[in-house]
């Protein structure tokens, strides 16, 4: 679905923090949005947490910078971290790249798969009018 002229899947899950989630089984993967990522700008580093972390939705959990913001990630479930993207310590712009696909940030192992209804979906109504309120605050660095 397209909303203020971004793509937004709709098999995702999204959060107020710019972030999304896919489920796979009992796994969810975990990302930045292309909004997200366009508002960062350019990510120069990622800080990876460790694989087997516990973490809780809504809590911060890893984080990355650009050359002027340290932005801090909350997981969209929680569980346990399966696996970490490691090509973003060397490739941090894979983010930038390819935010839907290669620049993933985790995969964890969905505690309770009841929190995803604590989550956006890009048909809601809710979610589009954050992703058009969000867009007009940014339209200066979104130029």
């Amino acid at each position: 679905m397209e909303i203020a002229g971004f793509e937004f899947p709709d098999d995702l899950y999204y959060d107020k923090q710019h972030n999304w989630a896919r489920v796979e089984g009992n796994m969810v993967v975990q990302g930045l949005t292309d909004f997200g990522q366009r508002i960062a700008q350019e990510i120069v580093f990622v800080e990876s947490p460790p694989v087997g972390r516990e973490v809780q939705q809504g809590q911060t959990f890893m984080s990355m910078e650009s050359g002027k913001w340290v932005g801090r990630v909350p997981a969209m479930v929680s569980g346990k971290l399966a696996k970490v993207n490691e090509e973003l310590e060397w490739e941090p712009n894979l983010i930038n790249d390819s935010p839907f696909e290669e620049g993933w940030l985790v995969k964890i192992e969905m505690a309770d798969e009841a929190e995803l209804g604590n989550l956006m979906r890009a048909d809601s109504p809710e979610f589009k009018s954050f992703i058009e309120e969000e867009a007009e605050k940014y339209k200066e660095v979104l130029g």
